[in-house]
């Protein structure tokens, strides 16, 4: 891992605005079903910035995801789980994180933030972890990954359909790539 162009921030990143690289970048989840089993699902569209300032105070991370984009492998759920009875993505179209604290070092870090899905916002953290830095040719820019997990409660969010049919927890794994600002 080179350390070229560090910030004050603990991490060998360059201050400025890292762009999302969607191509090696993936937004999943996991809930029970019936109690007995865990279904995998992503989002395959959303997007994320990663703000680098030159201390750790003025660093952010913000995402946006389309709530439409849900991929459990079976667009007949799929389907029903973006109608009104359930996610109503007509009402919630789209879910938001925006970062309000990043602490940590080396190649584990905390992320807490605001999470917003429909009009209802609440508090989240995620353990992350720092996977390194790399080009892919001489000539790129860097790339930092990072993976990033945590968990909410259905319920806090106003999403309270299908109680005993899915938990309540549902488990976040985010495994993103941000490119370095020319």
């Amino acid at each position: 891992m080179t350390t070229e162009n560090a910030t004050t921030t603990g991490l060998p990143l360059t201050a400025g605005a890292w762009t999302l690289d969607p191509f090696h970048s993936a937004v999943n989840f996991t809930i029970r079903h019936l109690g007995i089993s865990k279904v995998r699902g992503r989002f395959a569209e959303f997007d994320a910035a990663l703000t680098v300032g030159e201390t750790l105070a003025g660093s952010s991370v913000t995402a946006t995801v389309a709530l439409a984009s849900i991929d459990t492998g079976n667009a007949d759920r799929d389907a029903h789980v973006r109608a009104p009875d359930l996610l109503d993505v007509a009402k919630r179209p789209t879910m938001r994180f925006v970062s309000t604290r990043l602490e940590g070092e080396g190649e584990d870090w905390t992320m807490e933030g605001e999470l917003t899905i429909g009009d209802v916002t609440r508090p989240v953290t995620f353990a992350v972890e720092f996977g390194g830095l790399d080009r892919m040719s001489e000539d790129a820019p860097r790339h930092a990954g990072f993976e990033a997990t945590g968990e909410i409660r259905r319920g806090d969010f106003g999403l309270k359909f299908a109680p005993g049919i899915l938990g309540e927890v549902v488990k976040i794994q985010l495994d993103v790539q941000f490119v370095e600002p020319a």
